[in-house]
């Protein structure tokens, strides 16, 4: 039985330190059995503080788990590597996962990735796969925002909410911050898209990296959710992308800033709007219900089995309190807490 922790904001803080450790036309294949079909994409991140060796075991047993998805993983090699018997039939798949860091790949592979999400192709961006290909334009443009690896001013201007409203700053500068990994609240602000219909308004993630200052493009992109980036820890005090989709060309594509670690992805947020960002992107549609044990807007809810898929989970931490849904109580006024939108 798999077992529901709801911590409050302090005892989330305490654990923390634990929780982180052209259009063209591409036929995609029906699933097998009425299964999605994903091709999970990993094999480089830029640095071993993203494990994506974990990641990958982490994003396969959250979607298996849902009975919707058959999941291939395919690990393609490093920037520098040997990209010569790496062929990936790309159009047998539904939907890409793209688990996968590094700054550039091969032209024609470049170019088969182009047209799988061109022709129709779904793919989700998890994480630090923003950070990858910044010399790749129309990567840049699937992703709409990306930070790091060198990017500055001219990858495109930063996004983020201001007066209940997106907006673009040119101010110049590098791209991509971070401060330490703790539990903030995610607002929705497109309550009416599919991955986002019964969420709550406002909604308490797990200890995780929030991302700030990324640039790019942010053409035909549409933000699903914010987080405050709080001054208090190293933040912009701006409302921050957490949550994305955008077109390119008719492909559809889920970007979740969201995931550092197994920890950060094993909270109930993460992993229902996960779930349901790729069955977006495969299909145009969720069909998979809100569940009982999604966090709220005071309290953080996540699965001990899947944080422990990573052996260092526990690792100098004291045992946590399983708490059933039914008994978990109110908890007090998260640090992090942003502004509800405005109507």
């Amino acid at each position: 039985m798999k077992h529901l922790v709801t911590f409050s904001l302090l005892n989330a803080l305490l654990s923390s330190a634990a929780l982180c450790l052209a259009q063209h036309e591409v036929p995609v294949v029906p699933a097998h059995d009425g299964m999605i079909r994903v091709l999970l994409l990993d094999g480089q991140s830029a640095g071993a503080y993203h494990n994506w060796k974990i990641a990958t075991q982490v994003i396969k047993a959250e979607l298996e788990e849902t009975g919707l998805f058959e999941v291939t993983v395919m690990t393609a090699p490093a920037s520098d590597g040997d990209f010569s018997i790496f062929k990936p039939n790309l159009s047998h798949y539904q939907v890409i996962v793209l688990n996968y860091d590094g700054p550039a790949w091969p032209e024609e592979l470049r170019g088969d990735f182009e047209k799988y999400v061109s022709g129709g192709g779904g793919l989700v961006v998890v994480h630090a796969s923003d950070n990858a290909f910044p010399d790749w334009p129309a990567f840049n443009l699937m992703t709409g925002i990306g930070g790091w690896r060198n990017r500055t001013e001219t990858a495109g201007p930063m996004w983020y909410f201001n007066d209940g409203k997106l907006v673009s700053d040119p101010t110049p500068g590098r791209a991509g911050s971070h401060g330490a990994r703790l539990p903030f609240q995610v607002v929705t602000r497109k309550a009416d898209h599919p991955i986002m219909r019964g969420l709550p308004t406002a909604w308490m993630h797990a200890s995780d990296e929030l991302y700030a200052t990324l640039r790019g493009p942010g053409k035909n992109m549409t933000v699903l959710a914010t987080a405050h980036s709080d001054p208090k820890n190293k933040g912009t005090d701006h409302d921050e992308p957490m949550l994305m989709v955008l077109s390119f060309g008719n492909g559809r594509v889920f970007h979740t800033t969201l995931g550092h670690d197994a920890a950060a992805m094993s909270c109930v947020g993460f992993m229902t709007i996960f779930q349901r960002g790729v069955e977006w992107a495969a299909t145009g549609k969720v069909t998979q219900r809100v569940p009982a044990n999604f966090p709220t807007a005071n309290a953080v809810s996540f699965r001990v089995d899947i944080a422990a898929i990573d052996s260092a989970y526990l690792n100098g931490a004291s045992s946590p309190v399983i708490v059933p849904p039914s008994e978990a109580g109110t908890v007090r006024q998260p640090m992090h807490a942003a502004t509800a939108p405005k109507p």
